[in-house]
């Protein structure tokens, strides 16, 4: 890569240029988690289902999933700062949609299609601009900042969702949005565009094949937590005996081959690719990848697991659930900003280890802290560990990624790595679900049967109707739900001190897939190179 030619050119300006970066970070980032606190709010506002409000939600994930890869390459087509400001644009038009959708159609356009593709135009190219604003030793710094305004956006998405909603109304947060794209599209003037040689064409065929591919299997991802992974629950669509979960993930991975495939064939025929396959032999380039899966699948999963013991578990409100979580945002963007400041030739491997460990302390850490005595102070150190260890792993993959190609390919590495962040999340998130119910029904049906106090009629018609689950409640909405069925004091006691156990099982389990994924990531971690890049890739 040329790194000089088109840095910012003061320290003022690549000020302004990482915060229109760390800005657009935030935003795409913040749909993912600010909404999850004010479905039923939403649904009803829109009169609609809590379960069509939820669909709106994965609809958007799942066309950001699609049109990642299309979407980087889009900014090698038209400019990769043309492709970040009318992504901008899009979503903006989107975020004013959804804040005056009256009803369920216009806010899927505005939220899941219109925001969905801005994201999908933005994310790459902010990868692509980082390289070219920003000299290579200044990257890791750069690339941490970024990702952790993303991160941080997850964490305080719920806190700034439970504010709009609780004192003013959820619709403010998407017309915030737009004002935020208004002052990051004023910035954006000062952003240096990274040099476009020879227009390439599309190549049409790859931008279908991957994103039906990616779409397919994250579908099925996200579709696992109400079908089942492999045995179909009741009622859901199954084939062969098997859950769609896995043919829809089947079919995605074959379409994805196919992709792989036809790039090479393009590649051979000196034809344009959309993504050129022989990145994929580059062992810096898929250590990255594969790191940036890890991490995302671990963060997406911590941030599905505490949220639900803070407010489900012990009750807390929207609000004081945001407040607790706000440690892990102070080291994680601590790590991720001090880390390459401090640190400026510190090995990238050692740092991306030492992340992973303190990953992997901190799942451990918290999943032996749970006790159904506890209290929410007990998430505190736990979380300063896991901030610590995604903010390390910030501070790396962004510049691992990005030096390990030529810079005529950045927005290709952008469309890429977002699509294995993109992937990483899904599964994070759908993992630790699907854990976290098992690991729940059994320990609720084991203390259900062991008990003498429940008739037995009790424990038959228990074991029937959970077959596909039981559901992750807090004590007050069981304790309704038994006495409107009209069951005695002694049983009602029994069931709730069941799921009380329950509930700490299956938030366990969760954690504990989640430390295994964090383990098992440290055995890539040697595909990280071991000195920062001082030049860039040829």
């Amino acid at each position: 890569m040329a790194s000089g030619a088109g840095t910012a050119e003061s320290p003022a300006t690549a000020r302004i240029v990482l915060l229109a970066f760390a800005a657009g970070q935030f935003l795409m980032a913040l749909d993912s988690s600010v909404m999850n606190v004010s479905i039923a709010t939403v649904a009803e506002d829109v009169g609609t289902t809590v379960t069509g409000v939820q669909g709106a939600i994965t609809a958007y994930t799942l066309v950001m999933a699609m049109f990642m890869i299309p979407g980087g390459k889009a900014g090698a087509l038209i400019g990769r700062k043309r492709a970040f400001m009318i992504g901008c644009v899009v979503y903006g038009c989107g975020s004013l949609t959804t804040a005056l959708a009256p009803n369920l159609p216009v806010l899927l356009l505005g939220w899941s299609f219109l925001e969905g593709i801005g994201a999908a135009l933005i994310l790459p190219a902010i990868v692509a601009l980082v390289a070219s604003n920003f000299a290579a030793e200044r990257r890791p710094a750069a690339y941490g900042l970024v990702a952790a305004a993303g991160a941080v956006a997850i964490a305080v998405g719920p806190l700034i969702g439970g504010v709009a909603t609780t004192y003013f109304s959820w619709r403010w947060v998407f017309a915030g949005e737009v004002v935020m794209v208004l002052g990051i599209l004023g910035l954006a003037g000062r952003i240096a565009d990274a040099p476009v040689g020879e227009r390439p064409r599309i190549d049409l065929v790859g931008a279908v094949l991957s994103a039906l591919g990616l779409g397919l299997f994250v579908y099925g991802v996200l579709r696992s937590d109400e079908w089942g992974w492999f045995q179909p629950k009741p009622g859901a669509p199954s084939g062969l005996g098997v859950s769609l979960v896995v043919w829809l993930m089947l079919a995605g991975l074959l379409l994805v081959w196919l992709f792989l495939r036809w790039e090479a064939r393009m590649v051979e025929r000196r034809g344009e690719p959309l993504v050129d396959p022989g990145m994929l032999r580059n062992r810096q380039f898929t250590g990255g990848l594969t790191m940036f899966f890890f991490q995302y699948l671990v963060q997406m999963g911590v941030f599905f697991v505490v949220p639900l013991y803070l407010s489900v578990a012990l009750g807390l409100s929207a609000l004081q659930t945001g407040a607790r979580i706000l440690p892990l945002s102070v080291t994680l963007l601590a790590a991720a900003v001090l880390i390459p400041r401090f640190f400026p030739d510190v090995s990238p491997r050692r740092v991306v280890r030492l992340g992973t460990l303190a990953l992997l302390a901190g799942a451990v850490a918290l999943m032996g802290a749970l006790d159904a005595d506890a209290g929410a102070e007990i998430v505190a150190i736990p979380l300063l560990l896991i901030g610590l260890g995604m903010g390390a792993l910030a501070s790396q993959l962004g510049s691992v990624t990005v030096s390990a190609v030529p810079e005529t390919q950045s927005a290709e590495v952008g469309g890429v790595q977002n699509a294995v962040t993109n992937l990483g999340a899904s599964i994070g998130t759908a993992l630790a679900g699907s854990v976290l119910i098992a690991a729940l029904t059994t320990s609720f049906l084991t203390s259900v049967e062991q008990n003498p106090a429940i008739p037995a009629e009790v424990k038959g018609q228990a074991t029937v109707e959970l077959q596909s689950g039981a559901p992750f409640l807090s004590d007050a909405q069981l304790k309704s739900a038994l006495d409107e069925a009209g069951t005695s004091t002694e049983v009602t006691r029994a069931a709730l001190d069941a799921n009380t156990e329950a509930r700490i099982d299956g938030l366990r389990a969760a954690l504990a897939i989640l430390a295994f994924a964090a383990l098992l990531a440290m055995f890539f971690t040697s595909r990280i190179p071991d000195a920062q890049p001082r030049s860039t890739a040829a």
